[in-house]
């Protein structure tokens, strides 16, 4: 079990044209009408029909949208990634350095960039007969700047080596993005400068980045939340936090963060004996954790049911994870997105590749590279062990890239995929640094695309793909000031589909809950109670919330 969040211990057919148009042409050539009458007849027995009614975007959606596919990656920013790609609103190469230089613990700018603390590949790895190993001293004297990742002797970083993980969590991440300034990303992180580095050459020959060039990339989506990835899939399905109020009374105690700024502030405090400065080292905090003063869940907790980390107690129900224990969340039961759409008769599933593989490793199996907390419906009461609705949505995804073997995939194919999906990839296979590469998760991606191109559902589907949140790398776009869980940094979107805007960069605002806006207004769900929490913070500074996709799609 590790997902090394840091805080734990693990080409497509345009639309079809218009009928009536069609059916137009064929009567005129049918009765040789288009060859025989004057231009100006034609025009006017045109002109004498009355006018069509203007058809609503929401009509349109409804009739050309039958299935909504979200594939959830990890732990990317998008300068990571798209640093390089055409057309953006705010290229990487057009900064100035006052927008991109870091700094330190006290306010100053730093005048270079730390060691890449720990090292930036620190286990050996040979890939086609080469060694890569990049220690903490083989990277050093970088200019306080963003850099492209490269070996030692110069040459691009190959997609195919996995790197050192990031600390992406809560409050770091709020200190880094520093009021939108985002000059924090070096001093508040545990890597030194690697913060700062991006694939560069590398990115533009990955499969990801092709889709994006063929469909539209969001160059303004956001991570929902502040910090990692478990909080991250919470607001993936509600839009919310989890609320643990009695922590202080149960073994969970002990990861309640001690802050510099309050019960609900945003900073948390420095230990005497923490660097002076970034140069020398990586902060020291007090106690970070997993839970706000106050009693939310902000960084990783344990799922209450298995699949889990935590065995169930001695003698207890097999089912449940032991309430002993420090990482110990309790199950929540607020609504879902799963509870609208089933309340409205909407079919809709969670895909979790290896989720059957990890209930088996428990027998003596053997153990995928499963991410527990990546599973956000286990952490509900309403989706609990024994229920219909865990039986009915939440599915094991199976393991590889063979619809034999991909239970995701084989759906895909017999075009049975439920009108709202959501996959999530085995843990080696969703580019998390620290135990996935780059190269690995984006032929995933792009196979799993692949197939459903040729899937007999493609034709009305709308694919998001996009990750949880920044894994700790550098973005230098501010997000939003949203309300108090979020936004957070900025990520890859891209929206592949027949429908999707062809070779476009979207610019409008986003973040991860516009998945949840756009699935809300296609089936016509109320809103969640997390989406009227962050409406409510930008009403009240006069700025318009995170729009809902509609505008990466068209339709004739």
């Amino acid at each position: 079990m590790t997902d090394n969040n840091n805080d734990l211990p693990s080409g497509a057919a345009d639309a079809p044209e218009r009928p009536s148009r069609r059916r137009m042409f064929q009567a005129a050539a049918a009765t040789g009408l288009a060859a025989t009458l004057p231009s100006a007849a034609v025009d006017a027995k045109v002109s004498a029909k009355p006018a069509s009614k203007p058809v609503s975007l929401d009509a349109k959606l409804k009739e050309h949208v039958k299935n909504v596919v979200v594939i959830y990656l990890e732990n990317r920013s998008f300068n990571n990634l798209f640093a390089d790609f055409p057309g953006l609103a705010s290229p990487l190469a057009g900064l100035k350095p006052g927008q991109y230089q870091q700094k330190d613990y006290d306010g100053s700018v730093l005048p270079a960039l730390p060691k890449v603390w720990g090292g930036m590949v620190p286990d050996a790895q040979t890939i086609g007969g080469t060694k890569y190993l990049i220690a903490e001293n083989d990277v050093t004297g970088l200019p306080n700047a963003p850099f492209k990742l490269t070996t030692p002797d110069g040459k691009p970083l190959p997609a195919s080596v996995i790197t050192r993980d990031l600390w992406h969590l809560f409050y770091q991440n709020q200190m880094q993005i520093n009021g939108g300034k985002n000059d924090g990303f070096v001093a508040w992180g545990n890597t030194g400068g690697m913060v700062m580095g991006y694939y560069g050459d590398t990115a533009s020959n990955l499969g990801l980045y092709q889709l994006a060039r063929q469909y539209t990339l969001c160059d303004n989506f956001f991570m929902a939340a502040f910090g990692g990835s478990y909080l991250n899939h919470q607001f993936l399905i509600s839009a919310r936090p989890a609320e643990f109020k009695n922590a202080a009374g149960t073994a969970a105690k002990k990861k309640i963060c001690v802050l510099a700024d309050g019960d609900t502030g945003t900073r948390l405090a420095i230990a005497p004996d923490s660097p002076a400065s970034a140069m020398d080292g990586k902060p020291v905090y007090v106690n970070d954790g997993s839970i706000s003063p106050d009693g939310y869940v902000i960084n990783t907790m344990a799922p209450p049911y298995q699949p889990s980390w935590i065995k169930p107690a001695p003698g207890g129900d097999p089912n449940l994870a032991s309430s002993n224990e420090a990482y110990y969340q309790p199950p929540q039961s607020y609504d879902t997105i799963g509870d609208l759409l089933s309340a409205k008769g909407v079919s809709w599933a969670w895909y979790g590749a290896g989720m059957q593989a990890a209930l088996d490793a428990k027998g003596g199996g053997p153990k995928p590279n499963f991410q527990y907390h990546h599973q956000p419906f286990n952490y509900f009461t309403q989706f609990a062990p024994g229920t219909r609705a865990r039986a009915e949505h939440l599915r094991d995804g199976g393991l590889g890239d063979s619809p034999m073997s991909n239970k995701f995939l084989a759906d895909v194919v017999a075009g049975k995929l439920p009108a709202v999906t959501f996959y999530k990839p085995q843990g080696n296979l969703n580019l998390h640094a620290g135990y996935s590469d780059i190269e690995s998760g984006d032929q995933h991606v792009t196979n799993i695309i692949a197939h459903l191109q040729k899937s007999p559902q493609w034709k009305d589907m709308v694919v998001v793909i996009t990750f949880d949140e920044n894994g700790g790398w550098w973005d230098h776009v501010a997000p939003p000031k949203g309300d108090r869980w979020g936004p957070g940094s900025r990520i890859p979107a891209i929206i592949v589909s027949p429908y999707a805007k062809k070779g476009a960069v979207d610019h409008s605002f986003y973040d991860t809950t516009s998945i949840l806006r756009f699935i809300s207004r296609l089936h016509g769900l109320p809103m969640l109670e997390g989406i009227k929490v962050r409406n409510e913070a930008f009403a009240a500074r006069g700025a318009p919330p995170p729009g809902d996709l509609t505008g990466a799609l068209s339709f004739r």
